[in-house]
């Protein structure tokens, strides 16, 4: 599945802060409600600061409903003025049943053999959803976004706007999506991670 591109675009995506489980390399998804640590409230903070020092042009921020997306765009917005945030349940993390709390390592060759978890969500359902949320969105490309969600709603991302690779998205990393159609409508993208630059 590729997102159709009708003009080029660009918007931001943040991975919320820290989460104990994120801490103890576990599975955390979005069927797990948890708040952030200490170390993430800090780290949203930081990113919030170095977001403002690179003066994006952002407008608003959109964020997945769980606690610790809404917790990260809430520190993200005091820090930038009380930018507007808006959330939308179809941003958030992908629901991974029984895998919750079991060990990334454990789970990894599943989760990219696209192996549903048990009382989990699909790949292509979870796909299905984060291309919704785009296409929800569409109307609103002409401003710049920050979404803030998960590691694996920005993989998602990234594949279905043509993007290479399992991208990962480390807690409290900003990263760049420049999307325009290809001669076919379809999307490609340029991702770039600017606080590295």
């Amino acid at each position: 599945m590729t997102y159709q591109a009708d003009r080029p675009f660009t918007f931001y995506f943040v991975r919320h802060g820290v989460t104990e489980p994120n801490f103890k390399g576990l599975r955390c998804g979005g069927d797990l409600d948890i708040p952030l640590m200490d170390i993430g409230c800090d780290q949203a903070y930081l990113l919030a600061k170095q977001i403002q020092r690179m003066d994006l042009g952002i407008s608003v921020i959109i964020t997945g409903s769980l606690i610790r997306t809404r917790q990260t765009a809430s520190i993200i917005s005091g820090v930038m003025g009380n930018l507007p945030i808006e959330v939308n349940p179809l941003l958030n993390e992908r629901l991974l049943g029984v895998w919750n709390n079991q060990s990334i390592e454990a789970t990894e060759e599943l989760l990219r053999n696209r192996v549903t978890p048990p009382g989990g969500e699909s790949e292509e359902t979870f796909a299905q959803r984060i291309n919704s949320a785009l296409e929800g969105l569409r109307p609103r490309f002409d401003r710049k976004i920050l979404l803030v969600s998960s590691k694996g709603v920005g993989r998602i991302l990234n594949g279905l706007l043509g993007g290479e690779g399992r991208m990962t998205v480390g807690n409290g990393e900003v990263v760049e999506f420049a999307v325009a159609p290809n001669a076919s409508g379809l999307a490609t993208v340029k991702v770039t991670r600017p606080h590295q630059l």
